[in-house]
């Protein structure tokens, strides 16, 4: 993932985080690249709330992912977000939760869509995001 625009998240994994194994669970990885996009948001100084009272909404459209190698209990790592494509009603996000060495352990593209959260219909990104996010 190249280095400008990226906004870095680090998290460190628990023991809950994973298997028998000691390896995260591959649905964690979801909520880590979850928990990430949401703080990009915060970051530049969007909360759900204020979303929400705005009648937006984002809601996961798709996603690919791509598990590398598995993270493990105790490792300290950073979840990488960038924003790819901004669109009228949608963005997309390539992420990827990276180890001290620089590996990427696993890596997703992840497209949200814009909703009014009462309708659940297709809505325009407010404004104050589009300008935020586009920089």
């Amino acid at each position: 993932m190249a280095e400008k625009n990226i906004f870095k998240w680090p998290i460190t994994i628990y023991y809950e985080d994973t298997d028998v194994g000691g390896l995260v669970y591959h649905a964690n990885y979801l909520k880590f690249f979850e928990r990430a996009r949401t703080e990009l948001l915060r970051s530049i100084g969007v909360s759900q709330q204020e979303l929400f009272k705005n009648k937006a909404s984002f809601v996961i459209r798709h996603i690919d992912m791509d598990f590398l190698k598995g993270a493990r209990l105790d490792e300290q790592l950073i979840v990488q977000t960038r924003v790819e494509t901004v669109k009228k009603a949608s963005i997309i996000f390539c992420q990827g939760l990276v180890n001290n060495a620089g590996h990427t352990l696993c890596k997703a593209t992840v497209k949200v869509a814009c909703v009014n959260p009462e309708t659940m219909k297709p809505t325009a990104i407010p404004q104050f995001i589009m300008s935020e996010i586009s920089k």
